[in-house]
C-alpha cells in the first residue's frame, strides 16, 4: 500500500490581510488535493488556515487539523475538517504536525507562523528534523525574514551551510513541488550545529 503523502500548512489565522495571501493559500490547497496530497493545518476556521484547508477540500482533498483544546473551547476549530487532532497545548501541536508529516511549508503570517518556523529552523539545524522546509513568499513577505537569517550566517551565528536548510517559493506550485522533492537533510550535519 502506497504511504499516504501529508505536507503541513503554516500560516495566519488573521483576516484582515491582502486577498493576495488567501489566493496563494486557497490555490495551495487546491494544489495539494490535485496532486493527492493530504494537507495538515492548525485547524483554525479564519485566515489562510481557513483558505488552505477549504481550497483543498473543495478541490476534494483531504485536509487533517491538528488543535489545543483551549482553541476548540474558545470556538477557532475549522469544523469542516477531514479530521481533527485535539492536542493538551500548543507545543504538543507543535511536535505532531512536524511528526506526522513530510515536511512543511510556511505562509505569510504574525508571531505564531515565525515562532513554528524558526523552532523548525533550529531543529533542522541540530539534526531533529530532516524533512523540507519552504517559505512560500507571496509579494516578498518573508524578504526581510530572509535578510536577516542571511546576516546571522555573515556574522558567524550560523554557518554557510544552514542557508541551506530552508527554501524560497514565489508561488504556490514551487512551494509543493519543493515540498514534494527536496531530500531529506543529512543528519551529518548536526556536527555544523555549533560555531
Amino acid at each position: 500500500m502506497e504511504k499516504e503523502t501529508k505536507i503541513a500548512v503554516y500560516c495566519a489565522s488573521s483576516t484582515q490581510i491582502d486577498d493576495r495571501y488567501f489566493q496563494d493559500a486557497r490555490q495551495l490547497g487546491r494544489l495539494m488535493a490535485e496532486r493527492g496530497v493530504t494537507l495538515v493545518n492548525g485547524a483554525g476556521n479564519m485566515g489562510l488556515m481557513a483558505a488552505s484547508a477549504e481550497g483543498c477540500l473543495e478541490a476534494g482533498g483531504k485536509a487533517i487539523g491538528v488543535i489545543p483544546t483551549f482553541m476548540i473551547k474558545e470556538g477557532w476549530c475549522h469544523e469542516g475538517m477531514t479530521e481533527i487532532i485535539e492536542t493538551a497545548d500548543m507545543h504538543e501541536r507543535q511536535a505532531r504536525i512536524a511528526e506526522m508529516t513530510d515536511g512543511g511549508i510556511f505562509l505569510p503570517g504574525g508571531c505564531g507562523t515565525l515562532a513554528e518556523m524558526t523552532e523548525l529552523i533550529t531543529w533542522k539545524q541540530l539534526g531533529l528534523y530532516l524533512k523540507p522546509i519552504i517559505l512560500l513568499n507571496t509579494g516578498g513577505y518573508f524578504d526581510s525574514l530572509l535578510n536577516t537569517l542571511h546576516l546571522a550566517i555573515r556574522e558567524n551565528f550560523m554557518r554557510p551551510v544552514h542557508a541551506d536548510i530552508w527554501r524560497v517559493a514565489p508561488n504556490p506550485e514551487e512551494a509543493l513541488e519543493m515540498a514534494l522533492t527536496t531530500p531529506l537533510w543529512d543528519t551529518s550535519i548536526r556536527r555544523f550545529a555549533k560555531i
